[in-house]
């Protein structure tokens, strides 16, 4: 099996603050997330989105994503400036200043509890839970081996997060909200993220194993952690087929999930194709399949309301 690339998408290249302070927030990683967040809304009361609800949900998604993104590169400091593959990241090469990140993280997650005050009190009350999974994210690394599945969760979460802003205006009990999430959803993107970042984590197998970091790769090697992203990519795949008639999707959610499948299958076809090498292209395939899938869901829904 040929070796990873020493791929970064988290580096910079020059020093220009704004560039590289969108790096340290990975600002396309909040464009992929929204339309899951939307998904799971439409998801849960398709008649209860409006437009001041998705702008709530928009800068929501935003301030966590940003304070979660920032506050990962500070936890991840002293690790990332001994990695060569994370060494042009914007903190190690002082592109943006500690103090900066800190302000990022504070800014960040004001804006997010915000957010969930002025949607319901429901989003309000449960708002602790999504920022808590997304801030110890960087320490998952540090504890067990299956970092993947806690990176999954925060994204997973996303569908959750969307639910109980838009239902849980109209929920009756805290209970009455659980049980209108979209779970099947909210596990499949969890399964989608935690096998993608399986292979992605192969580049950095020496170096987990040195420092003593856990993932599957510092655990089972390349091919054991290729053969997991696989069999979970296998179940997400299944997961995202039940959920066209549990969830009703019509035929643009259904060619939306089709699509994304047949990235699903795109990604892994390199990977055995080119080898390791292939990592970098793989990788990126999942910024547009989540907005495939992510945005198949919700504008499904949307049609279907406004032709009703």
């Amino acid at each position: 099996m040929s070796k990873a690339v020493v791929w970064d998408p988290g580096r910079v290249s020059k020093r220009n603050r704004l560039e590289a302070i969108m790096k340290l927030i990975r600002i396309e990683h909040t464009l992929f997330s929204l339309p899951f967040a939307y998904a799971g809304a439409v998801l849960a009361y398709p008649r209860g989105l409006g437009l001041w609800e998705a702008i709530w949900i928009g800068l929501a998604v935003l301030g966590l994503r940003s304070a979660a993104m920032s506050f990962n590169n500070i936890a991840d400091l002293d690790i990332d400036r001994l990695n060569p593959r994370t060494a042009k990241r914007p903190l190690v090469t002082e592109a943006v200043r500690l103090r900066d990140a800190w302000l990022v993280v504070v800014v960040g997650s004001l804006l997010y509890y915000l957010s969930a005050a002025m949607l319901n009190i429901y989003a309000l009350i449960l708002s602790p839970l999504l920022w808590i999974l997304a801030m110890t994210y960087p320490y998952a690394k540090r504890v067990h081996w299956l970092p993947h599945l806690h990176l999954g969760l925060v994204l997973g979460f996303v569908v959750f997060g969307g639910a109980v802003a838009v239902y849980g205006s109209h929920a009756k009990s805290l209970m009455d909200v659980l049980t209108h999430i979209p779970w099947i959803y909210v596990v499949a993107v969890t399964l989608w993220v935690a096998g993608f970042d399986a292979y992605y984590a192969i580049m950095d197998e020496d170096f987990d194993r040195k420092m003593g970091l856990g993932s599957l790769a510092a655990r089972f090697g390349a091919g054991g952690a290729l053969l997991a992203s696989r069999i979970i990519h296998g179940i997400t795949a299944l997961l995202l087929l039940i959920s066209i008639p549990v969830y009703g999707l019509g035929p643009i959610g259904a060619l939306g999930v089709i699509m994304g499948i047949a990235l699903l299958l795109y990604q892994h076809y390199i990977l055995y194709r080119d080898g390791l090498q292939a990592i970098p292209r793989a990788f990126n395939t999942n910024l547009l399949l989540g907005i495939v899938i992510g945005l198949g869901v919700f504008l499904d829904k949307l049609i279907y309301l406004y032709a009703h």
